[in-house]
């Protein structure tokens, strides 16, 4: 069931996401070689307390972390360790969100260590282009599937795939509402796009094949072909003058 938000929530969840961003803002800033991503996990519970709000991944079905933190071919929900000490030419994936006064926020960026490849370099602005073309779309009117189209289509013009086993969500009072948004498909297909939608849109593309595996840890997943991958996020609210992305515009995001 798709649950529709008033003007005040959608207020709120703005807030919320305002702390998600300026935090991955932040996050972004720290990443150079020699940090590990536990640095990073502490550092974003820290911002995430001054705050004033509640993580909200750190205990979602057992996750362990406050962050998560994907490196390289790592496609969403890596695990930070003190053990994984980033690299000169690596990419990461910093998802993070939050709980303030009820309501979710939740938004990810892909950023470079230090020097990387051109490759590497040409994956993330697509794929953070690709969001944006997505976030696009969200318009009253459109059909869900305007929106994965949107994002499926520029990501295969440039020779990239996106990954089909994890996908977008409503976001408000809980983490992961309906409805499900995928980053793929044909235009003009499943629910109508009304007013009062929130929605988490979140491509993850890779270089190589779309194929994904699981680690033995349960959360961690991982191109199959050994390819890099790039993941942006970002919660935005259907509104009468189009799509409002909630937390604002924050550079990289």
């Amino acid at each position: 069931m798709i649950i529709y938000k008033s003007r005040e929530e959608i207020e709120t969840m703005d807030r919320a996401n305002r702390i998600v961003a300026q935090v991955l803002a932040s996050l972004a800033a720290r990443v150079e070689p020699g940090i590990t991503t536990m640095d990073l996990d502490r550092e974003a519970g820290r911002l995430c307390r001054e705050a004033g709000a509640k993580p909200a991944f750190k205990g979602y079905r057992g996750y362990p972390c406050v962050l998560c933190t994907s490196v390289n071919e790592e496609v969403v929900h890596g695990i930070p360790s003190p053990k994984k000490v980033l690299q000169e030419g690596d990419i990461i994936g910093l998802d993070f969100g939050v709980v303030l006064d009820g309501y979710y926020g939740d938004a990810a960026v892909t950023v470079p260590v230090g020097r990387v490849s051109d490759e590497a370099g040409t994956l993330m602005r697509v794929t953070r282009e690709a969001l944006h073309r997505g976030i696009a779309e969200a318009r009253a009117g459109r059909r869900l599937s305007d929106v994965g189209a949107a994002i499926q289509r520029h990501v295969e013009a440039q020779g990239f795939s996106v990954v089909r086993e994890f996908v977008g969500h409503g976001i408000g009072t809980a983490l992961h509402e309906d409805p499900q948004v995928p980053n793929y498909g044909a235009p003009g297909n499943g629910p109508l796009l009304k007013e009062g939608m929130a929605l988490a849109i979140e491509p993850m593309v890779n270089i190589g094949r779309p194929d994904v595996r699981i680690h033995s840890d349960g959360w961690t997943a991982s191109t199959i072909d050994g390819s890099l991958s790039a993941h942006f996020e970002r919660s935005i609210a259907i509104t009468e003058n189009g799509p409002l992305i909630l937390g604002g515009d924050v550079a990289g995001l």
